[in-house]
């Protein structure tokens, strides 16, 4: 997983404002439904939204910048309290087996065998064995016979496959590759289970496959419930005047016709076109935003000066 400053392109020292733009620009270019004949689009927008999932949010970016969890998203470790790992542990990461000596004192070091090692950790006695005054307890083996097999990845998906469904391929930490099959309506935080497609170990029956869904945020809807909202960017003329604009839809592209002298701001109702669920549909919210040419135009700005002469007028009056 590369670092997520150099998926998204900006400094160590960038604010908050300006992480949030780099994504929503790299999300419009390399989303896949713009990208359909790219099979690593997905890829790619995949790994932008893993890198804003940590660097959009404040306190998983500082955990990042600490060292605390890595490109993943998954805690680093950091070692035991006290400083340092623990005796037998292999440099860079990883453990060797400890073996568990007779003889000598209580401890790691030289001994007391297996019996008086969980003695000194349970204060207790072990089955078969008891010290004077000491409590003791059942010591069941069975507990930590069983391996855990169960494999957890985590998968984003875009919101168009959370709502329809559809497939995903999922490569596993070992290299092995598996078609996912989304099942329409799901959300972020549930997790979809393989069963059989974990670890293996000889004489057990192999785990499973927990697949952790998160939803990506999508470069034009918001996500309210079952509805959605999204800006509406309109020219000023069409404002002015009126006009019929194309948005887009979960569904698909539909007319929308924006009444003259509409303001920046004002909210228009598309009743049926949010989210489906339990047989219905939420709505989607579309807000018009009034976007000025890029550059200075003398034209506009005459045309502005002469009707501001003619027509002024305090949009601000009541504040």
């Amino acid at each position: 997983m590369r670092d997520p400053y150099e998926v998204l392109g900006v400094q160590r020292s960038a604010n908050a404002a300006t992480i949030k733009s780099a994504f929503r620009k790299l999300a419009k270019k390399h989303h896949p439904d713009a990208n359909k004949n790219d099979p690593k689009a997905a890829e790619r927008f995949a790994e932008l939204n893993s890198a804003n999932e940590i660097l959009g949010d404040e306190a998983r970016r500082k955990q990042f910048d600490r060292g605390e969890i890595g490109a993943d998203g998954k805690p680093r470790f950091q070692g035991f309290p006290g400083g340092g790992g623990p005796r037998g542990a292999r440099p860079g990461g990883g453990f060797e087996q400890y073996g568990f000596r007779g003889g000598g004192g209580p401890g790691f070091d030289g001994g007391g065998g297996f019996e008086d090692v969980l003695n000194s950790m349970f204060g207790g006695a072990a089955r078969g064995g008891r010290r004077p005054g000491a409590q003791s307890f059942d010591f069941d083996s069975s507990t930590f016979g069983a391996p855990d097999l169960d494999l957890n990845v985590a998968m984003t998906v875009s919101l168009e496959d959370s709502v329809k469904g559809g497939e995903k391929r999922v490569r596993l930490s070992s290299g092995k590759e598996l078609n996912v099959r989304i099942p329409a309506g799901v959300t972020s935080g549930q997790q979809i289970r393989l069963r059989g497609q974990g670890d293996t170990a000889p004489g057990h029956r192999p785990g499973d496959l927990l697949i952790t869904v998160t939803v990506a945020p999508h470069p034009f809807f918001k996500v309210d419930g079952s509805d959605l909202r999204a800006d509406l960017p309109i020219t000023l003329y069409e404002a002015v005047l009126g006009s019929k604009v194309r948005v887009p839809t979960l569904g698909g592209a539909v007319e929308l016709s924006i009444p003259k002298n509409t303001s920046s701001g004002r909210t228009f109702r598309l009743k049926g076109k949010g989210i489906p669920k339990g047989g219905a549909s939420g709505d989607l919210f579309v807000t018009t935003r009034i976007i000025l040419p890029d550059g200075n135009d003398a034209d506009l700005e005459a045309l502005m000066q002469k009707w501001r002469d003619a027509h002024p007028y305090n949009p601000r009056g009541d504040l």
